[in-house]
């Protein structure tokens, strides 16, 4: 597989010359896609929170990450239903918020990418 900057900087390039991105569903197969995203939300405080699941970022491996691919490739894939939270306010009214599973956080921050180059 291409590494993950050589991917994104092709899809910024074609993007700037308004050619077509074809056969981007494709790229969510790069591992390197995977490792990008995983070093860019593991330092955000929430990636210890675990979601409906106990999956959290401490459980990462490259098994995980072939697990989703294969999932990904197979079309099988499927996001879990987020944990809701109510966290209290300033102003003591509440705020509901949602805890994606890790897993998810991970796919979603790998389409992110993807889509922002």
């Amino acid at each position: 597989m291409q590494n993950a900057d050589t991917v994104l900087g092709v899809l910024r390039e074609r993007g700037r010359k308004g050619l077509p991105c074809d056969e981007l569903y494709r790229q969510m197969f790069n591992p390197q896609l995977y490792l990008l995203a995983y070093g860019r939300i593991y330092s955000n405080k929430g990636a210890m929170t675990a979601g409906a699941t106990k999956e959290t970022a401490d459980g990462m491996s490259m098994n995980v990450i072939q697990r989703v691919i294969d999932a990904m490739r197979h079309e099988r894939y499927r996001f879990s239903p987020a944990r809701r939270v109510h966290i209290p306010k300033k102003y003591g009214k509440l705020r509901p918020l949602g805890l994606p599973t890790w897993s998810d956080k991970l796919v979603g921050e790998v389409v992110r990418l993807l889509l922002e180059a």
